[in-house]
């Protein structure tokens, strides 16, 4: 019985006009070598210009030395004119070629951009000079110049060459192109103009401010009302990245006009409300980004301690009191209204709710949530005069122990809601979690505090909750919050809506609940104890064996480059094997999920070194000290001893997936798995299983130590006795 050569895979090879061959590829064979074998089977003179090709994600791309492992029984390659030959060939017609030749050579190139060795070899011969200077001196229009301006930024991506090189004429140029409103304009020209743009915000070291003198934020909001929705996407990323950039007070005047009604009302009819296209995850993550930047806004503030010179912060404090209490009854002056309702000052700022009645300026001095606290409850007082003054009254004048003091309740309800929202955090590269609702208001957190503010008032009361309950209350206010938030609410009105269908009642009704569908077992009894270390190994062992289930169905990651940066709409998908032993890799698109047998790159897994997380990974290194902490914290890799290979480097769209995944690939190198979502199922299910085994003990008191047992006899002759 022949014994087959793993090294030999059975393939299909095409060219153009030539009839298919079937040939076996060796994988220890030189690649010269195949490729001059096939040209003589071929009569093709000149084998050093042709290359091989394979199709990746409907990407041709080239094969060298580094990638042949990818090629596996049953692929089609395509015998091609080599890197080095196109990239000549394509120069040449730019250079001294017709029109329709040239048209056709940036077609091509913009096909071939995508390509990392066909990329070095244009880039080696000088092309990213020549498109730079094709682009500055304004050659080409319409398709031909969007193919041009795509090229660029295709052949950028790949970080041979540093954004730093562009000069202002170029970034004038580009901008041009975003800052022309004509509609016969082609809309890919502004696509590629756009990311250009942003990329050059983002990757260059003092390029920003001629970015945003040459590009107007009107221009920006211009194209955020495109038919095209790229043009939408990369409009909004161009604004974070201006917005990312900025200093303090240019964020302000960035956000004043992001947040104009105008501006919204563009950003919710033409994009969260479009019913045409619907918002994919790289717009849904562009919007969260374009959020949590205006409401970072609010870290100034909510950092803010009271400065006793702070003479505005002190009116405000004033004005609280007058509003709730001094308002004139009937036509009564305000001194007949004092005295109606009797009291000093001291005793007015006790029934606000304050905990410093004497000097109520001190509640704000604790950070979070400092004067962001007092701002909030001032646009409360000023804008909702009715309820405000509802909760103060309502609660002042109780004769029980149940009142709920507004202004210390107050300043923690607002340490909540930006704890929520993770005001002052950066953006987390993976979040696609927006809310519509702040796209509605001109002061969107200080309403969403209105709301907020109300449902405690009405859960204190529902709970009938003392001081000492003041913690309990804010637990459920926090599932109430985080609960209405999960539905993405679009409009305020529809947040007070949900919150309406969740009293303090229902809350309990989930938890119970959560209780009952994951409730642990927490006993110090020695039996107990001594059967969960007996059961321990098995569950752990099922526990290893769901992650490599997991593993073999695959996940699909974001790409990111060699330096740690994302990769906007490039994703990839990665399997582990049946029989465990390969990892199996290749690009993907958004919403694909590949079969073992698409994707193309293998890795075995005996040639796993270790495994390496958060910023010891190869592809973090570079982001160290940028405060990127979302990212390493989500970040693995596996190192291999291969010098071609080096590592497989990975950012988990969440910590559930980041878990799973290293939890498997542990259970692969034999390692314990040590991850927070491993110790959770363990617990689970441990409980469960415990459960199950002493269901017929049910009722029993289990002791907290064994019985002890009795001393041996001293012989073991026994006998019966019958009387």
């Amino acid at each position: 019985m022949k014994i087959r050569d793993s090294n030999i895979v059975k393939i299909a090879v095409e060219s153009e006009d030539l009839f298919p061959k079937l040939i076996e590829f060796n994988q220890k064979q030189p690649l010269a070598t195949i490729i001059q074998e096939l040209c003589t089977a071929w009569e093709l003179s000149q084998p050093d210009q042709y290359a091989l090709q394979f199709s990746d994600n409907n990407r041709q791309n080239y094969v060298t030395e580094k990638n042949r492992n990818e090629i596996k029984n049953g692929v089609v390659l395509r015998l091609t004119f080599s890197p080095s030959k196109t990239a000549q060939d394509i120069l040449s017609k730019l250079n001294t070629g017709s029109n329709d030749e040239k048209a056709i050579a940036l077609q091509q190139l913009s096909k071939h951009s995508t390509d990392m060795t066909f990329a070095l070899e244009f880039i080696n011969k000088q092309g990213l000079a020549l498109i730079i200077n094709l682009i500055e001196q304004k050659k080409y229009q319409d398709l031909m110049l969007a193919n041009c301006l795509q090229s660029f930024t295709e052949l950028m991506d790949h970080g041979i060459v540093s954004w730093d090189i562009l000069e202002s004429s170029f970034i004038v140029t580009v901008a041009g192109y975003v800052n022309n409103h004509s509609k016969t304009q082609e809309y890919k020209v502004v696509e590629a103009a756009l990311s250009i743009l942003e990329n050059i915000v983002l990757n260059s070291t003092g390029k920003y401010a001629q970015v945003e003198k040459q590009v107007t934020f009107p221009n920006l909001v211009f194209h955020l009302e495109s038919p095209k929705a790229v043009v939408r996407q990369n409009a909004i990323a161009l604004i974070n990245a201006l917005f990312a950039k900025a200093d303090a007070s240019r964020r302000k005047e960035i956000a004043g006009v992001l947040w104009s009604k105008q501006v919204r009302n563009i950003i919710l009819s033409k994009i969260i409300e479009n019913p045409t296209d619907q918002i994919g995850s790289e717009m849904a993550h562009q919007l969260y980004v374009l959020q949590t930047g205006c409401l970072g806004l609010l870290e100034q503030r909510m950092n803010a301690k009271m400065d006793p010179q702070d003479m505005e912060s002190h009116e405000k404090i004033k004005e609280l009191r007058r509003i709730a209490f001094e308002i004139e009854i009937n036509g009564n002056s305000e001194g007949a209204n004092r005295k109606l309702l009797g009291g000093t000052i001291t005793k007015d700022y006790k029934k606000l709710g304050f905990k410093c009645d004497i000097n109520p300026a001190l509640d704000f001095n604790e950070t979070p949530p400092g004067l962001l606290a007092l701002d909030c409850m001032y646009y409360f007082a000023k804008n909702h005069v009715e309820a405000y003054t509802k909760v103060v009254l309502e609660n002042s004048y109780r004769a029980d122990e149940h009142e709920c003091p507004f202004g210390r309740t107050s300043v923690q309800l607002v340490r909540l809601l930006c704890q929520i929202l993770r005001i002052g955090e950066s953006p987390n590269e993976q979040n696609i979690t927006y809310y519509p609702m702040f796209f509605t208001h001109d002061h969107p957190f200080e309403e969403f505090y209105c709301i907020c503010i109300n449902l405690l008032n009405k859960t204190w009361k529902e709970m009938r909750a003392t001081i000492e309950d003041f913690e309990k209350v804010f637990g459920v206010v926090k599932e109430q919050i985080t609960q209405a938030l999960h539905s993405q609410p679009t409009s305020f009105e529809k947040l007070r809506a949900k919150l309406q269908t969740l009293p303090y009642s229902e809350i309990i009704n989930l938890w119970q609940q959560e209780r009952q569908s994951r409730e642990e077992w927490e006993s110090h009894a020695k039996p107990i104890v001594q059967l969960k270390e007996l059961i321990t190994p098995e569950i752990v062992d099922l526990i290893q064996k769901q992650r490599l289930g997991y593993l073999v169905d695959g996940t699909r990651f974001t790409k990111y480059t060699t330096r740690g940066q994302r990769v906007k709409d490039k994703f990839w998908y990665v399997r582990l094997s049946p029989n465990h032993k390969v990892f199996h890799y290749g690009d993907c698109d958004e919403k694909s999920t590949p079969s073992i047998d698409d994707l193309t790159t293998k890795l075995q897994v005996a040639d796993i070194k270790a495994l390496v997380t958060g910023k010891d990974c190869p592809h973090m290194k570079d982001l160290r000290g940028r405060g990127n902490k979302a990212t390493h914290h989500l970040a693995f890799s596996l190192t291999f001893d291969s010098i071609e290979v080096g590592s497989l480097d990975f950012v988990a769209p969440d910590e559930v997936i980041f878990d799973y995944w290293t939890d498997g690939v542990n259970a692969l190198l034999g390692n314990k798995m040590t991850s927070k979502e491993a110790e959770k199922d363990l617990e689970t299910l441990l409980s469960m299983e415990i459960k199950l085994r002493l269901l017929d003990a049910e009722g029993i008191n289990i002791p907290q130590d064994p019985p002890t047992i009795p001393p041996d006899p001293p012989n073991y002759d026994f006998a019966l006795e019958f009387k």
